[in-house]
């Protein structure tokens, strides 16, 4: 099968709230991945096995003299193996700044879709505690399972998921009554980085679990439901119903809010990610695992 390089083709406008979505199967079911994490698509190739690594690595592999760790999606999810590995792929992702192979058995192709009509899993199917489903959508009667790859890889390797002992070094601090609204839907994330902003003396949090229900709060704050004391937002880019590019350009493009600070931590942080959230007035743009750093741009910004 042809290769795919996905940097060449960049359809979404910047805070539509709309996003591409690679559908890929394993077995018998359909799985789906924010195109904005993938490098490029290419056929399934041999790789060499690692000693001692997590079950769920297949092996690496050097395409264009850059080593890729393959990691076995079918393990991961508990499927059976390829039934014909000839129509394997490879979709080579990058997020959190790191580049990781993922092993699927067929490509199907990609869709545009609204984060409106992404529904959340409930705790029936997806928990904090194990869940690496993130979203589920309906494309063309087929129901696809969106997986979150950054939860797959922190359990795989922990060192790669947010770096909470750079914390550590800024408990004691004086307490701040600076009123943050964090709109994060992971609730392992939200809950890892509402626990470092307490130890690093921030107490007034707001937690939203997607970018809807954080523009919900913050127009009722604007309409004088609840006091219009906000004085930072942070948010995820990929969230159900509502992304962070919008919830972005909402505030930025409203002159009653225009000037709350938004600060973007997102696993998707790259040249071209930064470019869009510049355009629509984020004031910092982090990549995920820097949970310190976070913290110091907030300082700066609240301090």
């Amino acid at each position: 099968m042809e290769e795919f390089n996905m940097e060449t083709n960049i359809l979404i406008e910047s805070g539509t709230n709309e996003l591409e979505v690679l559908e890929f199967t394993i077995g018998n079911n359909h799985y789906g991945i924010n195109v904005a994490k993938i490098k490029e698509i290419v056929p399934y190739s041999p790789v060499t096995p690692v000693p001692n690594a997590h079950p769920s690595v297949e092996g690496i592999f050097m395409p264009r003299d850059l080593m890729i760790t393959v990691v076995d999606l079918a393990k991961v999810i508990k499927s059976a193996p390829s039934g014909d590995i000839s129509k394997d792929m490879f979709i080579i992702t990058n997020f959190n700044k790191l580049n990781v192979a993922f092993h699927v058995h067929t490509v199907v192709g990609i869709h545009r879709v609204s984060w409106a009509d992404i529904i959340t899993p409930d705790t029936t199917i997806s928990t904090a505690d194990n869940g690496i489903a993130t979203g589920i959508v309906k494309i063309n009667g087929q129901l696809i399972i969106i997986l979150d790859f950054e939860r797959i890889v922190s359990d795989i390797s922990p060192e790669t998921g947010l770096k909470t002992s750079d914390i550590l070094k800024l408990e004691g601090r004086p307490r701040s009554e600076a009123h943050i609204v964090i709109a994060e839907d992971s609730p392992l994330l939200i809950k890892l980085i509402s626990d470092s902003l307490v130890k690093s003396g921030y107490d007034n949090l707001t937690l939203c679990h997607n970018g809807q229900e954080a523009w919900d709060f913050i127009s009722d704050a604007k309409a004088g439901k609840v006091p219009l004391d906000i004085d930072c937002v942070i948010t995820d880019l990929e969230m159900p119903l509502m992304d962070g590019h919008r919830l972005t350009k909402l505030i930025k493009s409203d002159d009653k809010l225009k000037n709350i600070p938004v600060v973007i931590f997102s696993s998707l942080i790259n040249e071209q990610m930064r470019a869009k959230g510049e355009s629509l007035g984020a004031d910092v743009q982090l990549s995920k695992p820097e949970i310190g750093l976070l913290v110091s741009e907030i300082d700066k910004l609240l301090r």
